[in-house]
């Protein structure tokens, strides 16, 4: 009798390898996804050109410069009162600057209001007309103040990579001011003046700065992302800058001159 050939059944996988299959599957795919980005992020292909970065709307400065105040610029002043007491040699101001970047200008930068704060004191031991220390001393404190428009033109940065951002400020300022000796608040009887001038007040100006700014971004951009993923901080400066506070009294009869023309340098932060 013929013999009958029997085929073999296909073999078939058990139920339960076949989602398990699905997963390697997918898990690879995934990997490959993430290979191919990275090797985007390295060639500096779009992925690169456009990281991810958090919302930039503000940014802070801290501040420092030399600060001689032009109180002897006063015209109509006799002598130089203010280097015959106090020297000739700038004190240090330490201030704030706290921007508002409101726009961003296509192919240029960001543009918006900013606030800004320091502080300058200045003291020296008081001495007699025959030149002597009298154990009196006397100071001058200064807390000068602007609001003005800033203008960062980021755009060679962000847009070509070069690592430097110029910027310009102009606005409003005013400078409080505080005269004292070891009773406190120094006041003065000016001569043929029976009634005594207080020793504060404040000054109105301008303000007025022009700087360059170095991103720190350029040297670690690894850190960078890690600050702006967990600060949320876009960029980090160093910078300097020449500045004007022409606190000369504007629109006021007189005033005492506090302003300054002199350089800062410090850190700022975008975020």
């Amino acid at each position: 009798m013929p013999t009958t050939k029997t085929m073999p059944a296909p073999r078939q996988e058990p139920p339960s390898s076949m989602p398990r299959k699905c997963l390697l599957a997918t898990v690879a795919l995934g990997g490959i996804l993430v290979t191919q980005d990275a090797s985007a992020i390295e060639l500096g292909t779009p992925a690169q050109t456009h990281p991810f970065r958090s919302a930039q709307n503000f940014a802070l400065e801290i501040r420092v410069s030399p600060y001689y105040p032009a109180v002897d610029d006063e015209p109509g002043l006799r002598g130089t009162p203010f280097k015959d007491r106090f020297g000739d040699n700038p004190r240090i101001a330490l201030g704030l600057e706290f921007d508002w970047q409101t726009f961003r200008i296509p192919y240029v930068g960001t543009i918006g209001p900013g606030i800004g704060a320091s502080i300058v004191n200045m003291s020296r031991p008081a001495v007699t007309v025959s030149g002597r220390p009298s154990g009196d001393e006397y100071g001058l404190s200064i807390y000068p103040m602007y609001l003005s428009a800033v203008l960062r033109a980021d755009t060679f940065w962000r847009g070509l990579g070069f690592p430097l951002v110029p910027y310009a400020k102009l606005g409003l300022a005013v400078g409080f001011w505080r005269a004292t000796n070891a009773a406190g608040t120094s006041d003065a009887t000016l001569p043929g003046e029976t009634r005594a001038v207080p020793g504060r007040g404040m000054s109105f100006g301008t303000h007025m700065a022009g700087g360059l700014a170095f991103p720190l971004d350029a040297i670690d951009s690894g850190a960078s992302r890690n600050m702006d993923n967990f600060l949320g901080i876009n960029n980090t400066y160093v910078y300097g800058e020449y500045y004007w506070l022409n606190l000369n009294g504007l629109g006021q009869s007189s005033a005492l001159y506090v302003g300054t023309a002199t350089w800062a340098a410090g850190l700022a932060f975008e975020f």
